[in-house]
């Protein structure tokens, strides 16, 4: 068994090491559409300054909104229907309506009904970590810490998640997203 690695490694190396003179430009072109097709299919995507510079400011919007209780703000960065995994439960909400049932809810009660759902004494929350994983022209993931804070700026908890950005009519808004929050 080792004689046949050894036969295929010296093999592998000699169609690398030996290309002809008159080959020597295409052999460059096609090791580089080959790269750009593996790591494609690896999942590494090229940065795209300007596409991760919107999705980043997407997700700055999500939580500053919510912050702020600018709860029509916040559902803004959605894309519809969206789609959040908690737990072992995926919920696809068709609307923002049904995303963010208080919006219903008087602005000056959604604070208490906030705290209700994420803490009772949650303030509010921010990324410690955002870290593009994977992405396409139209599709970003996006890893992603953050953590509810207390008025005093102490942690009540911290959660990993994966945010699915995407580009439809013409915005990139949350597609869905996966967390360890409840």
């Amino acid at each position: 068994m080792r004689a046949s690695v050894k036969r295929a490694l010296v093999i592998r190396v000699s169609v690398i090491r030996v290309p002809s003179i008159r080959n020597r430009r295409r052999s460059k072109r096609v090791a580089a559409i080959a790269l750009l097709l593996q790591l494609s299919l690896c999942g590494v995507s090229i940065a795209d300054d300007e596409r991760d510079s919107k999705v980043m400011a997407v997700l700055d919007q999500y939580l500053e909104a919510l912050n702020v209780l600018d709860l029509e703000r916040h559902v803004e960065t959605y894309h519809f229907p969206h789609y959040r995994h908690a737990g072992t439960k995926i919920t696809v909400w068709k609307n923002a309506r049904e995303a963010m049932p208080i919006l219903e809810v008087d602005k000056s009660e959604r604070r208490a009904w906030l705290r209700q759902t994420l803490a009772e004494d949650w303030d509010r929350s921010e990324w410690t970590r955002r870290e593009i994983v994977q992405a396409d022209a139209s599709k970003v993931h996006v890893a992603t810490t953050f953590v509810r804070l207390r008025k005093d700026g102490s942690e009540i908890a911290s959660f990993d998640s994966l945010y699915v950005l995407t580009f439809e009519e013409g915005r990139w808004a949350i597609k869905g997203r996966s967390s360890f929050a409840p």
